[in-house]
């Protein structure tokens, strides 16, 4: 599958790189952000990538190389979660940056290829974690609905799903472990699906909240961006820009209020009032848009 960036005009036109800009995207992925930026802050400008995935790192690596090796000084890419902005800036002497980038919408190239269980769509193990290679002690799905307490897993739906449910299928993957544990996304997808009232009209698979909630608590997701977005905030010069594109609620409550807070502060100028959405056409071309919204916002110098 190819990447497709999501509401790349608007990015380039809130992030307003210029040459010899130093831009941080945070969330570099498949680079579809990371390249169109790269371009515009030639010739020394550097864009640095973030990516806790290292296949996808060489993926993009190998694809800058060979179809854009113009751009090959210009980026500077990084495996490492971003909640750690600050330890993998400091050895690149970095101490400033022109504005930041934060794409936090699930990677396509996690769920065709990753083969950790992003998705319910395809049987595979129920990893659910961006981090790779994946080490000993490190956190998985598995483990949560396999040996979590009942009412921790409930928790975790309810809050990170935000799934109605919750202590139903919770309830049901307890039951279910004892006589034998899970494996595989589809055995988890199924008890979902067999938890919750059929509804024949209903936009979105049954397990969608499940797994998105397992997901963002293998990755302590909610803590990292709200970490990261802190971190980068103070990498930022007066005048630059932070721009955030979010995909489910709880994201952009965080990106919210974070700007919110920095406005209060006298700290920002928010540059968008109401968050902007995908295009009609753009999300005919690309249907992940649709969820899609991005604030920006200036960082403001103090007096």
């Amino acid at each position: 599958m190819s990447h497709i960036p999501v509401l790349l005009n608007e990015v380039i036109k809130f992030l307003d790189p210029k040459p010899g800009n130093i831009i941080l995207d945070a969330t570099v992925d498949g680079g579809g952000h990371a390249i169109a930026i790269a371009k515009k802050i030639l010739p020394d400008g550097k864009l640095i990538g973030i990516e806790q995935d290292n296949n996808i790192l060489e993926k993009l690596s190998s694809k800058i190389e060979n179809q854009y090796p113009e751009l090959k000084n210009s980026n500077i890419l990084i495996n490492g979660n971003f909640r750690d902005i600050d330890k993998l800036l400091k050895p690149l002497n970095i101490n400033a940056l022109d504005g930041a980038l934060y794409d936090l919408g699930m990677s396509s190239l996690q769920l065709e290829e990753s083969k950790r269980g992003f998705t319910f769509l395809k049987d595979e193990p129920l990893l659910m974690t961006y981090k790779f290679p994946i080490e000993p002690g490190d956190l998985t799905a598995k483990e949560i609905i396999n040996t979590w307490p009942e009412k921790e897993i409930a928790d975790i739906l309810f809050h990170y799903g935000e799934e109605r449910y919750s202590r139903r299928i919770a309830r049901n993957i307890v039951r279910r472990r004892e006589k034998k544990p899970f494996q595989s996304t589809f055995e988890l997808a199924a008890l979902v699906k067999q938890s919750v009232p059929y509804r024949p009209f209903h936009r979105i698979h049954p397990a969608t909240k499940t797994f998105q909630a397992l997901r963002i608590a293998v990755n302590n997701e909610l803590e990292a961006i709200s970490e990261s977005f802190e971190k980068a905030w103070q990498f930022l010069i007066p005048g630059s820009r932070l721009v955030i594109i979010s995909f489910h609620s709880l994201e952009d409550r965080i990106a919210k209020n974070f700007l919110k807070s920095k406005k209060q502060k006298g700290e920002a100028d928010i540059k968008t009032p109401k968050p902007i959405t995908a295009t009609e056409e753009e999300i005919y071309l690309n249907p992940r848009s649709r969820s899609a919204k991005l604030r920006a916002a200036v960082k403001l110098k103090i007096i």
